[in-house]
C-alpha cells in the first residue's frame, strides 16, 4: 500500500497547530504536509518534526506577499498565488526565496508553487508566458537548493478562477518549462471534480515519472476517502501496480473529528499486513 502523509492544515484542526504533529505520530503517520509554514518560527516546527520522527514532505509558496509578515497572513486575503500574474514577478521571486529558506530549515524536499487566479479580462497568452518564465526562474533557484517544485491543477468549484485546472495542461507546462525538478502534484479529488476518469489519468501520467506527489479526499464533500463516489481501495492498488513510490497527502476535511474518521487508514493497514 502507498505511504500516507497527513495534511495538518486540514486534519487535527481540533488541536492547536503545533500539537497536531504529536497527534499525527500517535496515529501512525510518518510524514506531514501543510499549506503554510510562514507564520510560525521554523525552529518550532523543526522541533516537532524531530521529536515525533516525522518528515515534512510538502508545503506551498506564499499565496502573495514579498515579506515574511505578509506571507504569514496571505491565505486570509483573496490571492492564491502570483506565479502567472504579470507585473508581480518581484513579489513572486521574493515568495520563492522565502519558501526555499523554509524548505532548507525544515528539510522539505518539495514546494507547491501556487499559480494564482485569472484577473477579469486578462490576456491568457500573457498569463501563460508569465507562468512559464516564472517557473523557469524558480526551478533554477530550487535546483541550486536541491529542491523540487510542484504545480497542481485545482478545480474551479473550490477555487473559482484558478489558472491551472486540468492534468493535461499541467503536463504541457512541464514540457514548456523543460526542467526535471518541476513536477505535477496530482490531487485525485480535484481531478475527479474537474475531469473524472481518475484511474485512466493515473495510468496515463504516473508511468511518466513526472507526478511528484499525490493527494486524496472523498468526492464531492471533500471528507474522508472512504466517503463519496471514488473507490480509493481500488485506486490505492492501482497506484501500487503503477510503481508510484512517493507520498500520498491526506488533504480532506474530517466529517466528525480526525480520529473518528481514520477507519479508512486502518483498513489500508490491514490490507497491507
Amino acid at each position: 500500500m502507498p505511504c500516507f502523509a497527513v495534511n495538518l492544515s486540514f486534519l487535527y484542526t481540533e488541536l492547536p497547530f503545533l500539537d497536531r504533529f504529536a497527534a499525527a505520530a500517535q496515529d501512525g503517520f510518518g510524514a506531514v504536509e501543510f499549506l503554510s509554514p510562514y507564520g510560525i518560527a521554523p525552529a518550532e516546527i523543526a522541533a516537532r518534526l524531530r521529536d515525533h520522527a516525522l518528515e515534512l514532505v510538502l508545503f506551498n509558496t506564499p499565496p502573495s506577499g514579498a515579506t515574511l509578515a505578509d506571507a504569514a497572513t496571505a491565505w486570509e486575503r483573496p490571492d492564491r498565488g502570483t506565479a502567472a500574474l504579470p507585473g508581480r514577478e518581484a513579489e513572486f521571486r521574493a515568495g520563492i526565496r522565502l519558501a526555499l529558506d523554509h524548505a532548507e530549515r525544515l528539510g522539505t524536499p518539495r514546494i507547491h508553487v501556487l499559480a494564482g487566479l485569472a484577473p477579469p479580462g486578462a490576456d491568457t497568452v500573457r498569463l501563460r508566458a508569465t507562468y512559464v518564465a516564472n517557473l523557469q526562474w524558480a526551478a533554477a533557484e530550487a535546483r541550486l537548493a536541491g529542491r523540487t517544485l510542484l504545480i497542481e491543477p485545482i478545480n474551479g468549484r473550490d477555487m473559482p478562477g484558478y489558472l491551472l485546472q486540468r492534468q493535461d495542461d499541467a503536463h504541457a507546462l512541464l514540457d514548456a518549462v523543460g526542467v526535471p525538478n518541476l513536477q505535477v502534484q496530482m490531487d485525485l479529488y480535484h481531478c475527479q471534480v474537474t475531469e473524472g476518469d481518475v484511474a485512466i489519468k493515473l495510468r496515463r501520467w504516473l508511468p511518466t515519472g513526472r507526478v511528484g506527489h499525490l493527494q486524496i479526499a472523498g468526492v464531492p464533500e471533500r471528507h474522508e476517502p472512504d466517503r463519496g463516489e471514488l473507490h480509493h481501495p481500488y485506486l490505492f492498488e492501482l497506484i501500487d501496480q503503477l510503481g508510484y513510490g512517493g507520498w500520498i497527502g491526506c488533504e480532506y476535511r474530517p466529517a466528525a473529528g480526525t480520529r473518528a474518521g481514520l477507519g479508512w487508514l486502518h483498513a489500508a493497514d490491514t490490507r497491507r499486513s
